[in-house]
This record gives C-alpha cells, sequence and structure tokens, in this order.
C-alpha cells in the first residue's frame, strides 16, 4: 500500500484553510526556517488581542473569543513550527493563567456570547469546573514546545497545569472516557521526559486501552472511534513499549487505506457546519500524512 501525496496535495489546496495548507506544506517541503515562519504567519489570523487564540481554530469552535480549546491548537503548531519560536508563546501562556482555576486545571471552554455552528459540548460546558481532559492536551503541547523554547518550559502555567495533571491523572481508578484517557496518555508520554512519575502513572493507565488500541466514544457520532495511533501516533512514543508491532502495523494500515478518493482524509465524528467539516478533514489530512511519514510509510 502507499499513499498519493500528489493526490493530497490537491485535496489540500481546493478544500484546506490557509492553516493547514501551510502547516501541510511544511510537512511535505523542505521545511525551511521561512516554511515555518508562515506557518505561524497563519496562525497569526486566529490570535486575540487577549493572546489567547479563538475565531474557529477549533472548526466546532467558531466564536471569536478566546478559548483552552483555542490554546490547544495554536500549541499544536507552535510546536511544529519548532525551532522556530513566537513572542505570541509568551503572551499565550500568561492568557491561560489567567483563565486557570485555583486548582490549576483550565476549564472545558469558557462562556460562547454567539454559539453560532459550535458544538453543544462547548456552548454548555462549565466554566467553574476544572477539566483534565482539556488541561492535559493543552499541557502537553506546551512540554512540546518547551522543548525549543525555554519560555514555555518554564513559564508558571506550564507547572500548575502539570501538577494538576499529574494529581488528576493519580486518582483515576476506573476506564475513564475515551478522549479524556486520549489527552491524559499525551501529556503523560511528553510529561515524563521531566516527571519521573509520569511514566508509571502511563503504564497505570496502558491497562485500560484495548490490545488492538481501538477505543469506542460512548455518546459520540455512530461508529466513532479512537485508534491506537491517535493514542500513540509516533515509534518513539511510551506506549509503544505497551502494545503489540502488530497491532501497530495493522493500525498503520487502516490510516493508509483511509486516503478518500479525492486525496484527503475524513473524520468520523460529527461536525457541527458544512466548514468545519471540510476544516476538520484538512487538520485530519495534514494529521494521516505526519503519522504515516513518521512511522516509515
Amino acid at each position: 500500500m502507499s499513499i498519493d501525496i500528489d493526490q493530497a496535495t490537491s485535496f489540500m489546496t481546493a478544500h484546506a484553510r490557509v492553516l493547514d495548507r501551510r502547516r501541510f506544506a511544511l510537512l511535505t517541503g523542505e521545511a525551511t526556517a521561512r516554511d515555518r515562519r508562515a506557518v505561524l504567519a497563519a496562525l497569526e489570523g486566529y490570535r486575540n488581542d487577549d493572546g489567547g487564540y479563538g475565531w474557529g481554530i477549533e472548526p466546532d469552535l467558531r466564536a471569536p473569543e478566546s478559548q483552552p480549546a483555542g490554546a490547544l491548537h495554536a500549541l499544536e503548531v507552535i510546536a511544529e513550527a519548532g525551532p522556530t519560536t513566537t513572542p505570541a508563546t509568551l503572551g499565550l501562556l500568561d492568557w491561560l493563567d489567567s483563565v486557570t482555576l485555583p486548582d490549576g486545571g483550565l476549564p472545558f471552554a469558557l462562556p460562547v456570547a454567539d454559539p453560532t455552528a459550535c458544538a453543544p459540548f462547548w456552548v454548555e460546558a462549565d466554566p467553574r469546573v476544572s477539566s483534565l481532559q482539556i488541561t492535559a492536551a493543552v499541557a502537553a503541547q506546551a512540554h512540546r514546545v518547551g522543548r525549543f523554547d525555554a519560555e514555555a518550559s518554564t513559564h508558571p502555567w506550564t507547572a500548575r497545569a502539570t501538577k494538576y495533571c499529574l494529581e488528576a491523572i493519580d486518582r483515576i481508578e476506573e476506564a475513564p472516557f475515551a478522549y479524556v484517557l486520549l489527552f491524559a496518555l499525551g501529556f503523560l508520554d511528553v510529561a515524563a521526559h521531566t516527571h519521573p512519575q509520569a511514566r508509571e502513572q502511563l503504564v497505570r493507565l496502558g491497562r485500560f486501552v484495548p490490545a488492538d488500541g481501538a477505543l469506542p466514544v460512548e455518546g459520540g457520532a455512530e461508529g466513532e472511534t479512537l485508534h491506537l495511533l491517535d493514542l500513540a501516533p509516533l515509534p518513539e512514543h511510551s506506549m509503544r513499549d505497551v502494545v503489540k508491532a502488530t497491532a501497530v502495523t495493522r493500525d498503520l494500515d487502516r490510516l493508509e487505506r483511509g486516503q478518500r478518493p479525492d486525496g484527503g482524509w475524513a473524520v468520523d465524528f460529527s461536525s457541527h457546519s458544512e466548514a468545519a467539516a471540510l476544516e476538520w478533514r484538512g487538520y485530519t489530512t495534514v494529521s494521516a500524512v505526519a503519522i504515516l511519514r513518521a512511522n516509515g510509510r
């Protein structure tokens, strides 16, 4: 099997937003400093004056206000653009510090003034309650950025969020919601480089991962499932030590087969606007190509 990069490029040109087209060009091109700066320039369109990110950078949260989910996507892009850095990182971490709750966690979402085309789970979130799911997801990306930008690794928010996540994960005794497990494992993988207890926690949470890595999403769209490569996308991911190589091979085959005739990949969850549906496909196509390439496909 193989994937068709030319078709994928055509799909991105025809359907993807500028941010993901720049990410795809960085991934499939020469990855020059100019390419990295172009990715960061595209990211600027989603930044607010308060230092946070909104404006639909999370496709199913189209409101302009800065949101924790916006920070997640922004830090992911900043990490991809590394080692090129941006002064926007400091402003974003300061914003995160300002909206973090007293226990050190982020709310799943902040109030949304205009819920047009926003997923109900964003609009209905309680801003007074910390969410391990979103805090772990954002903190993991901050740790990735911190590998090349000291402002991220030493910022007080990173330490606060890390402490919250480690303590919250310690309290998990039963299999958590699929996305909580996904982002907790992702956080522990990157945090293990600086926090030895994270590796122990990762092994403990690993017992909740089925042998084939497939996690059905309770309450999601029909057939919505997280797969092994969602949980452990890269060969160096710590979870690869506790899953079988044959399971990884099978999931890489599945991901390869996922390329559609139009060149892009699709998602199995519900989108809440036509724009979001296309934007998720562009985002997912970047992710699929990145994972397959990293795994030698």
